[in-house]
């Protein structure tokens, strides 16, 4: 048996998220019947990094999946794999490895919210941003995001869900103007059901109510979802990387 990991990028509002639903287009469903097409194999399983919900992106993450022999010609498969795909998803890499599992040897995972706070819509064809005539004040919200740099019980920040499972560890967060947009971004080893939408969410609550920056630390101390913002629209999300690297180096090329 060979394990091959897959490097891809996909397009969220062609999706009903990525995890594989009954009756619905998902990116691990299409993904999956791509692939037992070209492997003549009815019961490969692909296993994703993570989930993303509608309408969130991702740019660089990864999967695996087992297969009894060798791929004689990867170059190949990739292309016939991606001529077998929505052409809102693609893959760009394809590699034999050993001893890898695409979610639990995930070391870090990097998540970008775009936000565009004109007075007006932007360009029509750039379909990852959340608009908010909200008006932002970039310093208030850097000193909100500092408090979640760390390693926290995050439940303030969680949507209901199965997973008991409530500490993450927050390497970097931080925002910054990039010509007409407004980019937050947080890096962290694992996140909760909806925590950077809940985060964000929380940071235009601040910003609605003019209340401290240190409300956010609030939140994250009470780990009380209701104090928490709505979540954000997940329009404006983008799954940047799924990283298997050193996270501290990573976050030395963001900076």
């Amino acid at each position: 048996m060979v394990r091959y990991k897959i490097s891809f990028e996909y397009l969220g509002s062609d999706f009903f998220g990525s995890q594989i639903q009954k009756n619905e287009k998902t990116v691990q469903g299409e993904l999956t019947k791509a692939i037992c097409t070209l492997t003549k194999n009815k019961y490969a399983k692909v296993i994703m990094s993570g989930r993303t919900d509608k309408n969130v992106s991702a740019k660089h993450t990864s999967a695996h999946f087992d297969f009894q022999n060798p791929i004689e010609n990867e170059k190949k498969f990739l292309t016939s794999l991606n001529s077998i795909l929505p052409k809102s998803v693609r893959v760009f890499e394809i590699e034999s490895v050993a001893s890898f599992h695409a979610q639990k040897s995930a070391t870090y995972r990097h998540y970008q919210y775009k936000i565009n706070n004109s007075a007006f819509k932007g360009c029509v064809f750039d379909t990852n941003v959340f608009h908010t005539r909200l008006k932002l004040d970039i310093s208030r919200m850097k000193k909100a995001l500092s408090y979640l740099v760390g390693e926290f019980d995050f439940s303030g920040f969680k949507s209901v869900s199965d997973n008991p499972s409530k500490i993450c560890y927050v390497y970097f967060a931080d925002i910054k103007k990039d010509t007409e947009y407004i980019l937050i971004d947080i890096v962290a080893n694992r996140f909760l059901y909806n925590m950077v939408r809940a985060i964000v969410g929380t940071l235009f609550y601040i910003e609605s109510k003019n209340l401290d920056p240190s409300y956010m630390k609030e939140v994250l101390e009470l780990k009380d979802r209701q104090k928490a913002g709505a979540n954000a629209d997940a329009i404006g999300l983008t799954l940047i990387k799924t990283g298997y690297d050193n996270p501290y180096e990573y976050i030395e090329k963001l900076k």
